[in-house]
This record gives structure tokens, sequence and C-alpha cells, in this order.
């Protein structure tokens, strides 16, 4: 044997060799002719179920995917033996399984793995019986009595075509009785293992990544009268399409931007990353913390997740948290770039809602990806939706902006008043803005001009901000029922 063979593959060598009847080798290794599906045909077949599940977690991404891990006693014994490994997502990624004995003493070779996904069903039945005899039975009505025929299947290629003692029919009027289920039919996904063993009735450790699982976030967000404090709940909407149920796992989400690499190495990384994930546990729903570089969050009890399910937990809860209602008024960098006079009338101001996702604003949590939507009591004390927008991952300590929508009663207009080319690639441009307010209320409005190249502002009515290389904003005040005008002068060059 050559020296530089590991010892799980010198076990697997010697149980070979036993099963063979081989005491010694004779030579090389590649003198071992015996296959391993030989061997494995004089092995005991046994079976495990989901009721032999002494623990199970899942953990979910909202990519659709999610590592699933469970132990479970195994029904055999020392030595080889074939086992049926059941009720495994039908969307398993079978290169991604792996097993692992645990407890005092526990040692498992898998020396084999075959994933059967050949599910039974009246198609692939009568796939697996052309060529063979079936019986065809029919009522006759004249005798009172069903009776049977036998008949051979010759083609279930659009429709099934048989063979019976008058000739050849096809679309025959009765029920097709079989007599077995074929060996390579099963009800269920199936992983089959060769394992050798050498303690009786182990314990082991089965994870597998399977497609199948997903999970979103959503929020429901209610702001007060005065539009200055908020309300926040969120929910993880969790769907199963993986193939099987899981009852009473612990459940885990991952949120974040995780890369997925067409190919074999893209299972064995997410496998890995997956494995290690742990956190505390909160028994009054999820807890949160960082991992890698996105972030965990753990349910703090067990939950059921049924095959074709969707099942909704609360994920957070916050209350009188500050928020920022904001107009905008927004501009277009191609403004600056030719002569355009009158460019919008009576254009719509943007509504926004801003708050920080600080611990001293009663928030802190990191906020998985997902939709917010926002309520208001009504003068009759009636909540009503009033917008959403959708929010990307946010880690703790920024501020999110949601878009509500466009202000009824706040609208402006934007003039170019002057154009002037200095020279090929040098103008100077006059600009006239008139904001009017119908509300009773004064309101205030932020002006956000997106520019390119390079700019300067030659004079100006109000205040200007520079906020980056390519915006500026004035923040102005309107009166209840009133107007206010910007009036300014730039210059740009752009080569």
């Amino acid at each position: 044997m050559p020296k530089n063979l590991r010892r799980p593959a010198k076990r697997v060598l010697q149980a070979l060799l036993g099963m063979a009847g081989i005491t010694a080798l004779a030579g090389p290794i590649a003198e071992l002719t015996r296959p391993v599906s030989a061997v494995a045909q004089e092995a005991e077949r046994v079976k495990s179920t989901a009721e032999q599940r002494e623990s199970l977690s899942i953990t979910v991404y909202n990519q659709n995917f999610g590592l699933v891990r469970e132990v479970r006693g195994l029904p055999v014994g020392r030595g080889l033996s074939e086992l049926e490994f059941g009720d495994v997502a039908s969307s398993i990624q079978p290169e991604t399984v792996h097993i692992r004995a645990i407890g005092r003493g526990a040692d498992i070779d898998v020396l084999e793995q075959n994933y059967q996904y050949d599910l039974l069903s009246p198609q692939k039945l009568l796939e697996k019986y052309v060529g063979r005899t079936v019986k065809l039975a029919r009522w006759n009505p004249a005798a009172e009595r069903e009776e049977w025929i036998d008949a051979e299947v010759l083609s279930v290629n659009q429709g099934t075509i048989f063979k019976i003692d008058e000739g050849i029919t096809y679309n025959y009027p009765g029920r097709i009785i079989f007599p077995e289920v074929p060996e390579n039919l099963i009800a269920r996904p199936t992983l089959l293992w060769l394992l050798n063993s050498r303690t009786d009735q182990p314990r082991a450790e089965v994870s597998y990544l399977t497609g199948g699982l997903n999970w979103k976030a959503d929020y429901v967000m209610v702001v007060d009268e005065k539009d200055e404090h908020g309300d926040l709940t969120g929910w993880v909407t969790l769907t199963n399409q993986s193939g099987t149920s899981f009852k009473n796992a612990q459940l885990k989400l991952v949120a974040g931007d995780v890369q997925r690499v067409v190919g074999g190495e893209r299972n064995r990384r997410d496998y890995d990353m997956l494995k290690g994930a742990a956190v505390a546990e909160n028994a009054a729903g999820f807890s949160e913390e960082g991992f890698f570089e996105y972030h965990l969050y753990t349910l703090g009890r067990p939950a059921t997740v049924l095959q074709n399910e969707q099942k909704q937990v609360q994920l957070l809860e916050a209350s009188g948290f500050e928020i920022d209602k904001r107009l905008i008024f927004y501009g277009a960098p191609y403004y600056y770039r030719g002569s355009y006079g009158q460019v919008v009338s009576n254009q719509k101001v943007g509504v926004f809602l801003d708050f920080e996702n600080s611990e001293t604003n009663e928030l802190g949590m990191a906020l998985p990806a997902g939709i917010v939507r926002v309520y208001k009591k009504d003068g009759s004390g009636a909540q009503q939706f009033i917008g959403e927008d959708r929010i990307d991952h946010t880690p703790r300590d920024e501020t999110l902006r949601i878009k509500m929508g466009e202000a009824f009663d706040v609208v402006g207009d934007r003039k170019q008043m002057e154009y002037t080319v200095i020279s090929s690639c040098v103008s100077e441009s006059s600009w006239e803005i008139e904001l009017r307010n119908h509300k009773d209320e004064a309101a205030e409005v932020d002006v956000m001009e997106p520019i390119g190249g390079d700019w300067r502002i030659l004079s100006s009515s109000h205040e200007t901000t520079k906020l980056d290389a390519n915006t500026f904003r004035f923040r102005v005040g309107i009166p209840s029922r009133g107007e206010t005008t910007i009036r300014y002068r730039v210059r740009v060059r752009w080569c």
C-alpha cells in the first residue's frame, strides 16, 4: 500500500477486502478488481426517515437556497450496510452532503453515495413497464362485474399502446393494474449510502445545501399626526419549496449579498460558511448578530416549515423613533448644456421620510432588504396607506430615506432666463425656480441641482450648499399659500 494513502482510505479498502474475502494484497491497489457496487449487493439495506431525527436546523438565505443540518440515530450495525437516508429535500445539491459521526467512539465511512430522485408517478410507472405485462380492468355492465385481461405495454409516447389477445390498442377504457413498483422508482427523494460503521446504531450529523428555501423582509411603518415620530414592525416571510417539510426546526436567516459561482466551488464554500453559523437564542423572537460580512437572525423557538408553505414571523418592533419629512425638488444635469427657456411647469415635489437606524433612535438593528409600507391615521382615527418604498440591506447607524410619492399642494416651475456661450466648452446660464405652496401651513423644500463638469455659482438669491462634486442644494422655506423664487447664475466648463 502506498505510504501516502490516508487513514480513511485505508479503512475503506480494508472493509472492501473483508467483504471480498481478501486478507492481503498481492499487488498494487489497482489489481483489486471487485467494484464497490458488487460489495454493496451483499450489504444489509436499512432505511432512515424523519422519525429518527433527534434535532433539525435550517439556515435560509434570501437568495433561494439554504443549509439543512440534522442529527439522526442510524439503524445500522457494525461493518458494511446500505442506508436509505430519506425525507431529504428534492432540491438538494448532492455534492454538498456531509455526514459526521457524533458521540464517543462513533466512526463512520461513506464508501459510496447515490442520490435517487426518479420519483414514483403514473407516467414514470408506465415508462418502467414498457415491454412488460400488466392487467387491464374494465367494467362489464352486462355481466355487472369487473373483468381483467393481460396486456403488454408497447409504448407510452403520446399515449399508452397495449398488445392484447385481440391485437394492438390504445386509449383502453379501463384501469391499469401493476404487479409491483419497480425497485428503481421511489416515493420520495432519497440518499443511498454504502456505509462502513465501527459501532452499532451510531448517531450522525448530516448537512447539505438545497434550493427552494427563501425568505424576504417586509416592514409596516406608522407615522404620527405631525409626521415627526414613527413605529416600525418588521416581518419575515419564509417560503419552502424545497420538496420536504421541516418540523420543529431551529430557524436561522442570513441577510446579505452573497456571491455564488456556477460550478463545484460554489457549493463547498457556501457549505463551509453556513455550517459554522451560530447565535444566542432569544425566546421573544429573532436575535441578530454580525456573521462574516453578513447578518444572521436566529429564532429563539422551534418552528415548523411545511412544504409549499409561506410562514410569517415577526422580526423586530420599534416605536417612537424620530423621522424627518423632506420635500425635494430635483433638477437634471443636461439643463446646463443648452438653451431651453421654460424647462418644466407645475413639476411635482417629491415627498420623503428620513430616519436614522440607531439605538438612540429606538432602532439600531441591522435591517434586511425589503419593502416598507407606511400608514397614518386620518381625521377619524382610521389608518390609511400613504406610500411604500424598497430599502436595501441597511446596517445600524445608517440613515434611511423612503420615498412616499409626490406632494399634491407643492409644485414648482423652472425657467432658463439666459444662456451664453463663452467658448466651445464653456457656458453661463441664469435660472429662476418658482416654488408654490397651496397648503395652510408653511413648507420647507430642498432644491437638488445635479450638474456636471467644472462649475461655479456666480450669483444666487439664496444660500447654496455644495453636496459633492456634481450636486448643489438650496433649502428654502415657502409660506402658507405663498411662493418663493430662487434665482442664480452658474458657469460650467465640460472640456
